[in-house]
């Protein structure tokens, strides 16, 4: 595998959509204002590592995982705590102002440990010795989403700078990191569209055959649903009847302006359909929309 140099994620584009859909859709207008303020973080977290990290070609997900410059993360945790102690809802308020009266030693800890098992099963379902001092009913998914958030331009910058692997259209997990997909997006090709899976953590897209449930394989047509809302009809609960998982796909192919992580974010009442449904998610999206 050759090191690839690409231009890397586009925070602008993310930026602009957050502010297009909070304007257009009022019921997601203050979790698409959090978010612009966290990606605006991460387009400055980002913009610092560019410069100052060069890592080896990972060989497997094992390799890519090994790679975790602390000394270059680590400095700005306590720069991102502040900021969500000025623009979180008061129980990140507070997660983020537990974690930091701890010392670097426990950030270290905590960062560690999510890098290693970040997108696979059971990560971050139990809690760390970083994270006991939150309160127990939100130490789990408070904690897991501001370490999230902050790693996230560190895994896409690792991502955009590795060649992907040979295509093959059957892999269920990330091909770089081994993370369970966060959502399925559809690409112009010809006279249809194209399935890609996007990765919950690196955010690297992979393709992947339109006719396959990626939890558990099911290939039968009449046991893959497709449900799909008046008001967003770019978006696309694919659910599987074998497993009672669903990914949520952006079709790229209907609205060609969306930006896939920024417009799932915003569409709560598919969500709340699946839950009616008794559908789960496979991955959720980093504000659990």
């Amino acid at each position: 595998m050759k090191l690839a140099r690409t231009g890397g994620p586009d925070f602008d584009a993310r930026l602009q959509r957050a502010q297009h859909l909070a304007a257009v859709h009022s019921f997601s207008a203050e979790i698409l204002n959090f978010y612009g303020h966290l990606a605006q973080f991460q387009k400055s977290l980002h913009a610092q590592l560019q410069p100052s990290i060069q890592h080896p070609v990972p060989a497997s997900a094992t390799d890519f995982r090994s790679n975790l410059d602390l000394a270059s993360l680590v400095q700005n945790f306590p720069t991102f705590l502040s900021l969500l102690q000025h623009v979180g809802t008061s129980p990140v308020i507070e997660a983020a102002r537990q974690l930091a009266l701890q010392d670097p030693d426990a950030w270290i800890t905590l960062v560690t440990e999510y890098w290693a098992t970040a997108g696979r099963p059971g990560d971050m379902r139990s809690s760390t010795q970083a994270s006991e001092q939150l309160p127990h009913a939100a130490a789990g998914a408070l904690t897991e989403f501001i370490v999230r958030a902050f790693l996230q331009p560190y895994a896409e910058f690792l991502a955009a700078h590795y060649a992907a692997p040979p295509a093959i259209a059957t892999h269920r997990v990330c091909p770089l990191c081994a993370s369970s997909p966060m959502l399925g997006v559809l690409r112009i090709e010809g006279d249809g569209g194209k399935r890609f899976l996007l990765c919950s953590l690196c955010l690297h897209e992979w393709e992947f055959r339109r006719i396959l449930c990626p939890t558990c394989g099911e290939e039968t047509e009449n046991k893959l649903p497709v449900y799909v809302a008046e008001q967003f009809p770019h978006i696309r609960v694919e659910a599987c009847d074998t497993c009672r998982y669903y990914l949520r796909t952006i079709d790229l192919t209907k609205d060609g302006r969306a930006v896939p992580i920024v417009d799932d974010l915003s569409a709560l009442p598919l969500t709340l359909w699946a839950d009616e449904h008794h559908y789960s998610r496979l991955s959720p999206n980093l504000l659990s929309t």
